[in-house]
């Protein structure tokens, strides 16, 4: 095992890609949301405010993240699984509910979604475990199942919300840190025919769902109701151009889109920014991922290996789907833009996951630049 004297730099690169990002993502929010702020509560700076609050305690978090030897974090990870099974079941209980969804914990000064803390638990239990039996996956029944087991219960308590993205997620996350970890193709091929079979059975018996995917194959048929948002993202980027209409200066977000200042401000961003600044963003997600992926690849153990790739996925996915979500490639599901979407919480736990990340890169052997 490497000593604490063998600390390293940590990826100044990927340190610099994170603050850039946040930086840019804290201008959108301020840009999209302000026109919704001033309509709905008579205050243009609401949104911006707010998350500036919570700005410098996503940048303690980072820091803190980032100077713990990661190690010591597996140790915890059962107590962090069980922790945020508790929060899970605790929200149809006690949680609050906006726009339909009961996802929040009000702590009377601030709300937060239990699943943001289920994505890291979920990464540091999987990644901690498997770590300690490389053969542990060569067994479907005795490897692979348990693990798709807590899946199960992680799935049903946030479908419960419902949280669809969230599950979706989780779900993927898993999945890359299973696969990383040595679990075998054909199981999850084998997988997938139920996995297919639960999803169409989660549109068919839901009628919201259902009327997402229809209007998701033509939006422009409906494009007053179930359509409404995916053709006035597209109205959007459409409009951005090569080098968008400049920054604030965005026509949908004047309460055309719902909400733009969250899931459908990378919308915001292209009609803005246009292709030049939309392209930029996506070089610095890929800049993010090319550096995660290489600490994961140089990570001194397998614990920190399987961490770093779960991180790396965690943020993949969600840019990937958010993307194809505004862009009409995929039926529309609330998935928030990482280091953009407003979310003080959210935002803090993903800055967690990220110091966890620039610390393994402190242990890991490879060139810095």
């Amino acid at each position: 095992m490497t000593s604490n004297t063998s600390k390293k730099p940590f990826d100044f690169l990927l340190f610099m890609t994170v603050l850039i990002l946040l930086c840019l993502g804290t201008i959108m929010v301020f840009s999209a949301g302000a026109p919704h702020a001033n309509n709905k509560m008579n205050d243009t700076y609401y949104f911006i405010k707010k998350q500036l609050l919570y700005l410098p305690v996503a940048l303690f978090a980072l820091f803190v993240t980032m100077n713990i030897d990661y190690r010591k974090l597996g140790k915890w990870s059962p107590v962090f699984l069980i922790g945020s099974i508790v929060l899970l079941a605790l929200v149809p209980v006690i949680g609050t509910a906006h726009n339909g969804a009961q996802r929040w914990i009000d702590l009377k000064v601030t709300e937060f979604q239990p699943s943001e803390i289920a994505k890291l638990a979920v990464i540091l239990f999987f990644s901690y475990s498997l770590s300690k039996n490389k053969n542990k996956l060569n067994s479907f029944f005795t490897g692979l199942l348990p693990y798709l087991l807590i899946l199960a219960v992680f799935g049903g308590l946030l479908l419960l919300e419902p949280h669809l993205s969230g599950t979706i997620i989780i779900f993927g996350v898993a999945c890359v840190i299973l696969f990383a970890a040595g679990a075998k193709i054909w199981h999850f091929s084998l997988l997938s025919i139920p996995a297919i079979a639960g999803l169409i059975a989660l549109v068919i018996f839901s009628p919201y769902r259902r009327d997402r995917l229809v209007s998701f194959l033509n939006p422009f048929a409906d494009k007053s109701g179930d359509g409404y948002q995916v053709v006035q993202s597209l109205y959007a980027i459409g409009s951005g151009g090569l080098f968008g209409r400049g920054l604030g200066k965005s026509m949908q977000k004047f309460l055309y889109i719902p909400e733009p200042y969250n899931d459908f401000i990378f919308s915001i961003l292209a009609e803005e920014l246009g292709f030049i600044g939309v392209l930029a963003v996506l070089l610095l997600f890929l800049v993010f991922i090319w550096r995660g992926v290489k600490i994961a690849i140089n990570a001194p153990d397998a614990f920190g290996s399987l961490v770093a790739i779960g991180i790396t996925s965690l943020i993949a996915i969600q840019v990937i789907i958010n993307i194809a979500v505004v862009t009409s490639s995929m039926p529309v599901t609330g998935m928030p833009l990482p280091l953009f979407s407003y979310g003080g919480t959210s935002l803090v736990f993903l800055m967690s996951g990220i110091g966890i990340l620039l610390n393994i890169s402190r242990y890991s052997n490879y060139d810095r630049i």
